[in-house]
């Protein structure tokens, strides 16, 4: 499948130095930073640093570089953060919404790292 990547979303805009944002790791290939309308204490978002609408289109379009730089990316932030469950960790939630049915509103691929406080069982029906 061909997807179209818009290079004027909010976060190519980001990567692109454009708009400010609140880094919490950079790699080679990937960028986290704060949630600026954060929905838990701890809210991060993980983006790859190439032009990857979603999860379909960067797993069959990026290298093996991207893909192990991205999913380290992912751990490190967690334990930079001390999320990990047990060992005195308190646990987290990793979402990745993907097209109109996962209610993706950035056309570029992130996770949310989401923790801080108790946070359901499952996503509310909206």
């Amino acid at each position: 499948m061909a997807y179209d990547y818009d290079t004027g979303n909010i976060f190519a805009k980001i990567l692109r130095g454009e708009i400010p944002n609140d880094t919490v790791l950079e790699t080679e290939h990937s960028l986290a930073f704060n949630d600026i309308g954060p929905q838990a204490p701890v809210h991060v978002l993980v983006i790859p640093k190439g032009p990857y609408v979603n999860w379909d289109h960067f797993i069959t379009g990026a290298s093996a570089e991207e893909i192990a730089d991205y999913a380290r990316a992912i751990h490190a932030v967690v334990g930079k953060l001390g999320l990990e469950p047990g060992e005195g960790g308190q646990g987290y939630r990793l979402i990745m919404n993907a097209g109109e049915a996962g209610v993706q509103e950035v056309p570029h691929l992130h996770a949310h790292i989401l923790s801080g406080r108790p946070l359901g069982k499952l996503v509310a029906a909206g």
